[in-house]
């Protein structure tokens, strides 16, 4: 296992009380230094102009790189960049880049992003909902470009539908995408009716859903869909948002039920990907959720948490 991060992305601010704050990425971090003291961290580089061209339009990639300004850019009612925030997007997409690098060279079988700002709204040509550059998209196009897989899968457990991740890969077969989410709630998409080209995969969870809903959508929808696809890279959106306390939405979920997402998912990498899967860090706006469900997700990949053993 490795683990990907910079101190960039702890320097992104969209704003004062704004959820998606620096605090997220420290508890994650802290939680996961202390829990796998024996897992090697590595310094995530910048991602290149062409790899985001790869998913994003230049107009785009140009507004959130070189648009001069002071102070703060909003970009919509929930998105803003502080003069810090190119270099965190940069980062956090680049940490997408280097893991699925390292996994295909077979240096490791499973690799953690621990970044920020998250990812999985922007579509190719508008950031929102949080997110600047598409991490998991940027990655998902690279294995395909760069590496010439032709089956790559993205599995997001986010509670917010990942609209971008759907958006920028519906007509692209070599790309799959399959996501379990609250629905209604931001962004309001996701039907189980959202095919693409049969390469989209939707599980709507009704507010209030809990552990049994969640791992029926998983076990009986998402993943025999993924299953039939024999994914040559698992790549996961990991959004820890559906946690009981989150307070951005109303899933009931335990630390536990990403535990077993996060196994069943390296264990369908195990079967069709040598193993291969790529974890970033999306949502999840409860710190105290943060920290357990990190902690969880890295058990499930396979860690040995040294907290629990000793």
């Amino acid at each position: 296992m490795l683990l990907y991060t910079h101190p960039a992305c702890l320097a992104h601010d969209p704003g004062a009380g704004h959820p998606e704050c620096t605090a997220r990425l420290e508890a994650v971090l802290n939680a996961l230094r202390s829990a796998y003291p024996q897992l090697p961290w590595r310094e995530a580089p910048r991602a290149t102009r062409e790899a985001l061209l790869r998913v994003h339009t230049r107009e785009l990639v140009a507004n959130l790189l070189d648009t001069p300004f002071e102070g703060r850019l909003r970009l919509d009612e929930d998105t803003a960049m502080s003069t810090a925030s190119p270099e965190a997007t940069l980062r956090a997409a680049g940490a997408g880049i280097a893991a699925v690098d390292a996994v295909i060279a077979g240096e490791s079988r499973h690799a953690f992003c621990a970044v920020r700002p998250p990812g999985h709204h922007s579509t190719g040509a508008l950031a929102m909902g949080f997110c600047l550059f598409n991490a998991v998209a940027v990655a998902a196009a690279h294995a395909v470009h760069a590496h010439g897989l032709q089956r790559v899968v993205i599995a997001d457990f986010d509670v917010h539908h990942g609209n971008g991740s759907q958006d920028i890969f519906a007509r692209e077969p070599r790309v799959m995408y399959a996501s379990s989410h609250q629905m209604p709630l931001y962004p309001n998409t996701g039907l189980a009716s959202e095919h693409g080209m049969g390469n989209l995969a939707n599980a709507p969870l009704a507010p209030g859903a809990g552990s049994e809903a969640f791992r029926h959508a998983w076990r009986e929808q998402l993943l025999p869909r993924i299953e039939a696809f024999r994914p040559q890279l698992v790549l996961v959106s990991a959004g820890f948002d559906g946690h009981h306390l989150d307070p951005l939405a109303d899933l009931v979920l335990e630390a536990g039920d990403y535990r077993w997402i996060s196994a069943e998912l390296a264990a369908l990498a195990g079967r069709h990907a040598g193993g291969r899967l790529v974890s970033l860090l999306e949502g999840g706006y409860s710190l105290a959720a943060l920290r357990a469900c990190s902690v969880a997700h890295l058990e499930g990949l396979g860690a040995k948490n040294k907290t629990v053993s000793e």
